[in-house]
């Protein structure tokens, strides 16, 4: 019997709190960078070791680092003075034993370097791979213990690499809609049509009250910006789209401001060559960004832990922080009368994934309805999903869920 506690939140709903924070970096921060070369490195070797040996082997790639560059933007196109320097850093296994007693060698880091390579060239087009970023790999092998832990041979749910916890939430507040929706239109059907803006797009949401104010730092790119007039046109652009989308998610009054760093009499913009601020001396980590959820929220209980590169398998920093988001998504969708839950689920290092140290539901109902009223529904979803955790796994290696 699994441990499962579902218990009533003791605080205010986050919609009924008097101040909301809310932040999402874009997938052209350099923070996300790093989260995005560190996942697509973890699905790389994913991919690896399914192909060679048929599982996947003991490996993290969750320490990528990134230095900024230099660069000398200008109206029609600029360039990277100094290129931005990624560092793919991790352990992995290196080499595994054959049945036959025969070891087979792995090309672990010509993976790494082709997985990076091959995001960047997708996510930062602006970026020419080679000159304006060189990218460097320093793989360990792994602890021997933790290799142990990893997984036994027909084990069906591995065992927990870490006593540690992760934590979700649901339903998202108009603020958290906002933000998130905000930057992934803007890096989405926005861009497509509009090429001068860049990938590096971070939005700060703040809700005072029923006041939301919306703060959006848009990177420009400038070969597709002729003059400061263009320049004003474009974030023009951005400050409206972001306006209208997010009156279509609240009745509440929004103010949205853009590039507000901006001196434009004395030509001070948030100009760029690739799209990204790490051409201009802003470094990166991974995990210093979004949460698994996509957002920064300190208005909520997170994790510090970094989602992005960790092994999908038995890393609780990974599937936790993955399924915990899932759990409060589904137990809201399926219950009734629910206005905010939040979910902690904590390892313990050698259990089996499927049966956590605990699994903590909080849960703030609608007036009138008790937490007893709903407690087996959504304990019974809670059970079904970490019966299932390994479909997580799956999902992850296969690029179908979002670590930032």
């Amino acid at each position: 019997m699994r441990n499962i506690q579902v218990s009533e939140l003791d605080r205010r709903a986050v919609e009924d709190q008097d101040v909301e924070i809310v932040e999402r970096k874009g997938v052209g921060h350099p923070d996300s960078i790093c989260d995005g070369v560190a996942e697509a490195v973890s699905r790389g070797l994913s991919q690896l070791y399914l192909d060679r040996v048929g599982k996947v082997l003991h490996y993290n790639t969750d320490e990528t680092q990134l230095v900024a560059g230099r660069a000398a933007p200008a109206f029609g196109g600029g360039e990277v003075l100094d290129p931005i320097y990624v560092l793919i850093v991790g352990r992995a296994t290196k080499a595994y034993e054959l049945d036959d007693g025969t070891e087979l060698t792995l090309p672990v880091e010509r993976v790494a370097l082709e997985s990076a390579r091959a995001y960047l060239n997708e996510h930062i087009p602006e970026l020419d791979v080679g000159t304006d970023v060189v990218l460097d790999v320093k793989l360990g092998e792994g602890s021997g213990d933790l290799q142990d832990v990893f997984g036994e041979e027909d084990v069906q749910v591995p065992m927990a690499n870490d006593t540690s916890f992760g934590v979700g939430h649901a339903p998202l507040t108009e603020t958290e809609r906002i933000v998130r929706d905000a930057e992934h239109e803007l890096n989405g059907s926005y861009a497509d049509d509009h090429p001068e803006l860049g990938p590096d797009v971070k939005i700060m949401g703040k809700r005072e009250g029923d006041h939301i104010d919306i703060t959006v730092a848009a990177a420009m790119v400038d070969g597709y910006v002729d003059g400061l007039d263009d320049y004003r046109a474009a974030v023009d652009r951005v400050e409206t789209h972001v306006t209208e989308l997010a009156e279509e998610r609240t009745d509440r009054e929004v103010d949205v401001d853009v590039n507000t760093a901006d001196d434009l009499d004395e030509g001070s913009i948030y100009l760029t060559t690739t799209g990204t601020s790490a051409e201009q001396g802003d470094d990166g980590s991974v995990g210093r960004g979004n949460r698994a959820n996509g957002l920064i929220t300190p208005n909520r209980p997170m994790s510090m832990e970094a989602t992005s590169g960790k092994n999908p398998v038995n890393h609780i920093g990974k599937i936790y922080n993955l399924l915990s988001t899932e759990i409060a998504e589904a137990v809201v969708e399926e219950v009734d009368d629910i206005r905010d839950l939040q979910v902690r689920l904590l390892s313990q290092i050698g259990r089996p994934i499927d049966e956590p140290h605990v699994a903590d539901a909080q849960v703030i109902t609608e007036e009138g309805v008790a937490v007893s009223d709903i407690e087996a529904e959504a304990t019974e979803i809670i059970d079904d999903r970490l019966a299932n955790v390994t479909d997580v796994t799956r999902r992850a290696i296969q690029g179908d869920l979002s670590t930032f």
